[in-house]
């Protein structure tokens, strides 16, 4: 089965930390993708970047201001919940004040 793992990142985690802090970080992103059940993923530019759309309107930025972003995600392949679970707790926003949303993908909508 298709999972997301749907990345939510504090965006003030990394302040203070030094470059050799974050590139350690990145390392660790990167190293998600030597799992052969990682498929793809994507880091999402800041979320002053972001347009947003709800029935005819469109606004610039957050749509909410909230404590967490969203700031990427993963979609990987694990047999069941338990073992996409596995992969989700290798993400470092979870150690740095984020979260990690486990979803299946609805494989009837997808190509």
């Amino acid at each position: 089965m298709r999972y997301a793992l749907l990345i939510y990142v504090d965006p003030n985690a990394q302040d203070g930390t030094s470059e050799e802090e974050r590139a350690a970080v990145t390392r660790e992103y990167m190293a998600m993708y030597e799992d052969e059940r990682v498929h793809s993923g994507a880091h999402l530019k800041g979320i002053e970047t972001a347009t947003v759309v709800r029935d005819d309107l469109v606004t610039d930025g957050p749509f909410a201001n909230t404590k967490e972003i969203f700031g990427g995600f993963f979609l990987i392949e694990a047999a069941d919940l338990d073992g996409a679970l596995e992969i989700a707790k290798r993400v470092p926003a979870t150690r740095a004040g984020g979260a990690v949303e486990v979803r299946p993908i609805n494989s009837e909508h997808t190509r």
